[in-house]
């Protein structure tokens, strides 16, 4: 089985659904991990919202479905935000929100159709400044996800946890940078301990790991590729910082101390690890061998998605439409001689292998809120 190549459509925030899909067959990708962030959460930092959250319903699921089949591409929804830390209003906010999309994506066929819903876990720093405090996060996150991953197994829909450790959530002012449970590989698997339901699972981003300096080949080894559902193909390039370091977080002082001592410093809360976010293949080079981390993925049988998030230097964060497509058009083919046979059109996708979305018949259900759940 070929594996497809996706794009995650918060690289497209300039631009609507039906926008999109059109960029998509421009640049010869297979699927759309659409996001739904709240329009009114508190996240700035690439976030879209390219579906009608507020008013879905199964009429809407059955034309969504008819029109990702027209343009024979897949799909998947998600939004990433702090779910069991942060200002308690927003908290619960998040949560309700993800049992939203939950419910979307049973209406549209779930698991059945293989449309995941991705999400953050976030961190409670009321908790982690307490002694024991990593161990009071993840006992949180048992207590507020088990109910959520129980009403997804219900559904028929599977949860899927990224994980980028989201440095910048908090002033370059605090030490820490830990700001999402499942940014190290120790926490999804003791997470999996806690909650032992199958429906829930991670999209695995190497660039986090790269930038923390862990090789993402070796994580893959140690990981259970009954829990990995997506990529996310995205890179870094580390930059030696021989004043900060590179284990620990470059740090907010006075401008004028840092100034006379002839150092850098932190001037926002996500310029602290001394690393660039790149595309594979396209312009600023990689700290990351794509070709191993690839064919450790074969070797262990990953049969999913690669969803290219586009937060480039010299891509998304131009601002300009061409660069953005231009930097997934090289992402794609910088990966497909390590996805895929070699053909007379050259290394392509077979159209063999594209599956369409099955029509479902799904009845409308009630919202549910966190309130509900826990009784």
């Amino acid at each position: 089985m070929a594996n497809p190549i996706w794009i995650m459509t918060s690289a497209f925030d300039q631009l609507n659904l039906e926008q999109i899909l059109i960029k998509a067959k421009e640049i010869g990708v297979q699927g759309l991990d659409l996001c739904v962030f709240r329009r009114d959460g508190t996240r700035d930092d690439f976030v879209a919202t390219h579906l009608d959250y507020e008013n879905f319903g199964p009429e809407d699921a059955k034309k969504l479905i008819a029109q990702f089949n027209g343009a024979q591409l897949r799909l998947s929804i998600g939004a990433f935000e702090n779910l069991i830390g942060g200002d308690p209003e927003q908290r619960i906010k998040n949560q309700n929100h993800l049992l939203r999309l939950i419910r979307m994506a049973y209406l549209m066929g779930g698991d059945q159709n293989d449309v995941k819903v991705g999400t953050f876990v976030g961190y409670n720093h009321e908790l982690g400044n307490e002694e024991g405090g990593f161990e009071k996060n993840l006992l949180e996150y048992q207590r507020i996800f088990t109910p959520i991953i129980n009403y997804a197994a219900d559904l028929g829909v599977s949860i899927l946890y990224e994980n980028c450790p989201m440095e910048g959530w908090r002033s370059s002012g605090h030490f820490g940078t830990y700001n999402n449970l499942p940014g190290v590989l120790a926490a999804r698997k003791l997470m999996y301990e806690l909650i032992p339901s199958p429906n829930h699972g991670e999209i695995y981003d190497p660039s986090h790991d790269i930038w923390q300096h862990t090789d993402p080949v070796e994580v893959i080894r140690n990981t259970d590729l009954s829990r990995l559902k997506r990529i996310h193909v995205k890179s870094t390039r580390n930059n030696p910082d021989p004043f900060w370091g590179n284990m620990y977080p470059m740090h907010q002082v006075p401008e004028d101390w840092a100034k006379s001592a002839g150092i850098p410093s932190s001037t926002n809360p996500w310029d602290r690890h001394h690393y660039e976010a790149t595309l594979p293949g396209f312009g600023l080079g990689d700290s990351m061998d794509w070709r191993a981390f690839v064919n450790v993925l074969k070797e262990k049988g990953f049969e999913g998605p690669f969803e290219i998030e586009n937060e480039a230097l010299l891509s998304k964060q131009t601002g300009k439409m061409g660069a953005i497509v231009q930097g997934c058009k090289a992402a794609v083919q910088n990966l497909a001689p390590l996805l895929y046979e070699l053909t007379e059109e050259g290394w392509v996708y077979p159209k063999s292998e594209y599956r369409p979305l099955k029509e479902v018949h799904r009845k409308g259900l009630p919202l549910v809120t966190m309130e509900d759940l826990q009784g």
